[in-house]
Order: C-alpha cells, then sequence, then structure tokens
C-alpha cells in the first residue's frame, strides 16, 4: 500500500531543495525501495498570492489526509508588510495547530567532516549529537490575550500571555524521555521556574514524569544557563526538552554549533492515533527561505533531505533506509563536496542539484 507524502515546498530556496527530495523519492520508488505517492501545495508568501492566505482550505485538507507533510520554508521581503493573520508564517503555525502536531524534534549533529566549519573550537563539537524536544503548540506563541492596545498620549501596551497544563507540559516529556531511552539515557528539562510560574509548572511535571524512567538520567537546568552551557561545554548534553519559547532560541544556538543552519532536519510530531497508533508529522529544515540567495541554485539541500531521511524513520519506520540516507551524506561530506555555506579550504564546491545528485549516487 502507498505511503501519501504532501510536499509544500513554500517560497524562496523552498522549491529547489524539495526538488532534490522529489528526486530522491522518485528514486527510492525505482529502486523498489518504497512506494511512495506525492501531491505538492502551496504554502506561505506564494499561497498569499495564489490565495490570500497563508494556506487554502483546501490544501490543509491535503495535509491532513497525508501520511507525512514535508516542507520547505516560507517568507521573504515581499511579504514584510501583509496582514499579521495572513503572514507567511502563519500557514506553518495553522498547519502544527491543525495538525496538533505537539512535540518538534532539532537535532544538532556535527559531521566529523564539518568540525571546523562549527564558530567553536573542533574539540567542542566533533561528535556533537544533541536532540532539542520543543513542544510546539503551547506557550507564548499561542497563548491569550495576545494584542497591542492603544493607550492614548503616544503610548501602547504589548501583551503575549505564556499559558501550559498539565497535559501538554506531561505529554512532550514523555516524548524526550522515550527518545533517550534510545540514546544516551541523558535528559535535561530547560524552563525559567525562577521568574515564571509556567516554569515552576513546567518543572514541577517534568520531575513527575522522571519517575516513570528510572533508567534514565534527569537533570533540571535554567534555559539562560541551558544556552551559556550550549557554547561552553555543548557534549554534556543529550536529550533536551523545554517549551515553546526557550525551544526555538535553544535549538537555533545548537544549529550553529554544528557549522551551517543549512545542516540540519526538523521532525514535528502529533499523538499516536488510539487505534493506528500512526502520528500526524510535518518535516521541515531548521532555516529559512533564504530569499538572497534564491533561484541561484546555491542553496544547501542537505537539511531538506535529512527531514525526509527523519520521515522514513519517525513515520513510516524505515529505519534502516534513514541510516542509509544520512551515511550517504556523511560520505558526500567525507568526499569533500561542499555547498556555498560550508566551504572550506580544499573541498569542492558543488550546486544544489549536484550535492543532490551526490547524495543519490552514495546510495
Amino acid at each position: 500500500m502507498a505511503h501519501k507524502l504532501f510536499l509544500l515546498p513554500g517560497d524562496g530556496i523552498g522549491t529547489e531543495i524539495m526538488a532534490e527530495v522529489e528526486t530522491l523519492i522518485a528514486h527510492l520508488n525505482a529502486e523498489g525501495l518504497t512506494d511512495f505517492e506525492t501531491d505538492t501545495g502551496l504554502v506561505g508568501g506564494s499561497a498569499y498570492d495564489a490565495y490570500g492566505v497563508a494556506i487554502s482550505d483546501a490544501d490543509m485538507e491535503k495535509a491532513l489526509a497525508a501520511d507525512a507533510v514535508i516542507f520547505g520554508a516560507v517568507g521573504g521581503p515581499k511579504w514584510d508588510n501583509v496582514a499579521y493573520d495572513v503572514r507567511p508564517e502563519a500557514g506553518l503555525l495553522r498547519l502544527r495547530k491543525d495538525l496538533k502536531l505537539f512535540a518538534n524534534l532539532r537535532p544538532a549533529i556535527c559531521y566529523p567532516a564539518l568540525a571546523d566549519a562549527s564558530s567553536l573550537k573542533r574539540e567542542l563539537v566533533e561528535g556533537l549529537d544533541i536532540l532539542i524536544v520543543r513542544e510546539l503548540t503551547g506557550g507564548v506563541y499561542f497563548g491569550e490575550p495576545k494584542e497591542i492596545t492603544d493607550l492614548g498620549n503616544g503610548q501602547k501596551r504589548a501583551v503575549d500571555t505564556q499559558v501550559y497544563e498539565s497535559y501538554e507540559i506531561d505529554r512532550i516529556c514523555r516524548v524526550a524521555f522515550d527518545l533517550a531511552g534510545t540514546r544516551r539515557k541523558l535528559v535535561h528539562s530547560s524552563d525559567k521556574k525562577n521568574v515564571m510560574k509556567s516554569g515552576v509548572l513546567w518543572d514541577e511535571i517534568a520531575h513527575q514524569v522522571a519517575k516513570d524512567y528510572p533508567d534514565i538520567t534527569f537533570k533540571h537546568i535554567l534555559a539562560d544557563n541551558c544556552a551559556m552551557q550550549l557554547v561552553r561545554n555543548p557534549k554534556q548534553f543529550d536529550v533536551i526538552v523545554t517549551d515553546n519559547l526557550f525551544g526555538d532560541i535553544l535549538s537555533d544556538a545548537a544549529a550553529m554549533l554544528t557549522g551551517s543552519l543549512g545542516m540540519l532536519p526538523s521532525a514535528s510530531l502529533g499523538a499516536p492515533d488510539p487505534v493506528t497508533g500512526k502520528r500526524k508529522a510535518l518535516y521541515e529544515p531548521v532555516h529559512g527561505s533564504a530569499p538572497d540567495i534564491a533561484g541561484k541554485g546555491v542553496a544547501n539541500p542537505i537539511a531538506m533531505i535529512a527531514s525526509f531521511a527523519m520521515a522514513l524513520r519517525y513515520s513510516f519506520g524505515m529505519v534502516e533506509l534513514a541510516d542509509r540516507v544520512e551515511a550517504a551524506i556523511a560520505g558526500v561530506l567525507d568526499a569533500g563536496l561542499r555547498s556555498a555555506d560550508i566551504m572550506q579550504e580544499g573541498c569542492r564546491q558543488v550546486s544544489t542539484d549536484e550535492m543532490g545528485a551526490a547524495i543519490i549516487a552514495r546510495l
């Protein structure tokens, strides 16, 4: 039975890097390794230009019906002045909300061939393998009220509300502990319980969940200290679980330890279906639409291809094939091929499609 993938390339370099995933899917299908059916829709600025919204209801229905959504990138200066509720990023937020994707997995892996590309010393990042588990549907990004009020006399007041309920914290912590059980069995929970009531509740629930995982080492760390420690000694971490806001910030910091945002994938997962056990899921690179290089054929497709590998692993249980794709990426880097963002002396710079073709050749 074919698996249904819904592709949302988005804006900027999103279309270029998605093309490499489409080529990879076609290769895997032709080799008899997979049986994927694909459909493609619009999201972000491209959807706004076509429909006046960041994602249409019709494409949202296709996303809900798919076994997994593969997402490129959205945004760009062209849409800086559109209304807040239809800005390109609103399409991604709607996907996360309507698909109920509460768990965002952000790996930060430093390939040995790229250790010198990091802004930190090689000995700090070589062999780095961190997984940040970010709560994705609660917190300050979704809390109400969220408003700007005109107070008169030239003064305004802006309000964003940080809200978490116990069940939201419990379920994201369980995802983190379950994943830690397949790794180095270490979880850090990061919050600001010293100044935020939501942090107090977060820490309380995290400690409760930890009791159900006696084989996992559990540590608490304040979010600001976590940011510092990621730069000071990143290899002390295995799995970090945190809320929506801090997860957004910490995962970008962790990403840059590896040398480039263009290298790192992510997965956003929902709860398992009580009958089938399947989760709604969306996979996307952590980088943006990079409008300054869009259309030039120089974008790095590795994060997009690695995001597809995460789909193979988490949505379809194709663990061996996911390992092969990830090994092919590492092999291409070891062979000295580089996109512009990770170019190093003595290496050969390749285009977007050359990098994609080289990864397929390694398979």
